[in-house]
């Protein structure tokens, strides 16, 4: 799961949807983040329900998309890692 540490100023939070189950989106889960689907598999629902699929390795972006909820439609637990900077951190570290 991401080996290594991160830099300063930035945070890692580990988000797992079980198997047939859903995950409501709320964009505050998701703001200023890049996120990395460590494994199995998820399908995104947007506000219209379209959906897209995305399976382990993917790395993409939720903040400002018109997302609904995450839903695992797979047979094993999905992962997802969200990597974001800290708020009020700056680069001289104050």
């Amino acid at each position: 799961m991401l080996e290594g540490g991160l830099p300063p100023g930035f945070e890692r939070r580990v988000i797992t949807v079980a198997p047939g189950t859903s995950r409501a989106f709320d964009p505050a889960d998701w703001a200023d983040a890049l996120v990395i689907l460590e494994c199995g598999e998820v399908d995104l629902e947007g506000v219209t329900g379209c959906q897209v699929r995305l399976r382990a390795g993917a790395i993409f972006w939720l903040a400002g998309l018109p997302v609904r909820c995450l839903h695992n439609a797979g047979p094993e637990p999905a992962v997802l890692v969200a990597v974001s900077r800290l708020h009020g951190f700056s680069q001289d570290g104050h």
